[in-house]
């Protein structure tokens, strides 16, 4: 097996649980609360990653520019998904919060030059389908 593949499993797998966790915190707590917490949980994966870099992680600006805007979407995202997750039902708030690689696949083609198929639109159509099903 491919060690991409591995990790992409693993990913799927533990993305699950992402999505399922933030419905059973604002159960407890408020969305805002639940993010701080989420933030903290992140903090040690961080520490462990800044650990298995040695302490010297890379520092190209780019890299570094990029890597903190990811990490502000995905915090601003995250705290408007356990705002969606704190009064609608998880199951249709993941769904549809799971149509974000639609964006990604736009933005590639657009600024990245990656090839937009025939197959990708209709990928995105059956994506978006199936979210108008999940949701009634």
């Amino acid at each position: 097996m491919d060690r991409w593949f591995l990790s992409a499993v693993l990913a799927l797998l533990i993305y699950g649980l992402w999505g399922f966790f933030p419905k059973l915190a604002v159960t407890y707590i408020s969305p805002r609360s639940a993010l701080v917490y989420e933030v903290a949980g992140a903090v040690l994966v961080g520490i462990f990653a800044l650990w298995l870099e040695d302490f010297r992680p890379d520092t190209h600006p780019r890299g570094v520019l990029f890597a903190v805007l990811t990490g502000a979407a995905g915090m601003l995202g995250t705290l408007f998904y356990f705002t969606a997750a704190s009064t609608g039902r998880i199951s249709v708030v993941v769904a549809v919060t799971a149509l974000y690689p639609v964006v990604t696949i736009l933005l590639a083609a657009l600024f990245l030059q990656e090839p937009f198929t025939l197959k990708h639109l209709a990928g995105m159509g059956l994506a978006l389908a199936a979210i108008v099903l999940l949701s009634v």
